[in-house]
């Protein structure tokens, strides 16, 4: 994240263009690839090496737009139904991405052991770790208008940051989400 802001020479040139992105009216050249499918703009959800893009905003202080962005895949691109996913489930990587996601995080760097924070879907989810633990996520207020991330804490201890970090997850605990239908600025 920061070293492709870096190379697009600053925050505001690097939003300018990742808003470009979801944004452009302009559609896709090139030869036809049948899993370039869920567009919104130039932003393809149907094809997963993309998946990362909705949570970059993170990176330039407007996590809203991460937050606004992963609500509207969630409840426009997977339906509960024969052709309910776009795109092409390459080794689990769409479905992946919904649980993640649905969740309230998703893993942006492979190679960094941290989950960026989106937007949860559910009012509480636990996950049996393999140690014996459990991890719960909560998301107090969370609905179809209350998207936004208004605070977050971890154990009881408020994040500062847009993610948290794998280890934190694997000694269990409770993540509370505080969810607003008004987008945060911080």
């Amino acid at each position: 994240g920061n070293g492709l802001i870096y190379l697009y020479g600053g925050k505001a040139n690097f939003l300018q263009k990742l808003d470009e992105r979801f944004t452009t009216e302009q559609k896709l050249t090139g030869r036809e690839q049948p899993d370039i499918t869920g567009l919104i703009g130039q932003y393809a959800h149907g094809n997963e090496p993309s998946h990362h893009i909705t949570y970059l905003y993170n990176y330039a202080d407007e996590p809203w737009k991460t937050q606004k962005l992963v609500r509207k895949i969630l409840d426009e691109f997977y339906k509960n139904a024969p052709d309910g996913l776009i795109g092409n489930e390459d080794c689990g990587q769409m479905s992946a991405w919904y649980i993640l996601s649905a969740m309230g995080f998703y893993q942006v760097n492979p190679s960094v052991p941290s989950y960026d924070f989106g937007t949860p879907l559910f009012k509480e989810v636990k996950i049996n770790l393999e140690n014996g633990k459990t991890f719960t996520i909560r998301a107090q207020n969370v609905s179809a208008k209350n998207i936004y991330i208004k605070s977050v804490k971890l154990n009881g201890n408020v994040l500062k940051d847009t993610f948290f970090k794998h280890e934190d997850l694997m000694k269990g605990g409770i993540i509370e989400f505080e969810m607003s239908e008004k987008k945060k600025k911080n």
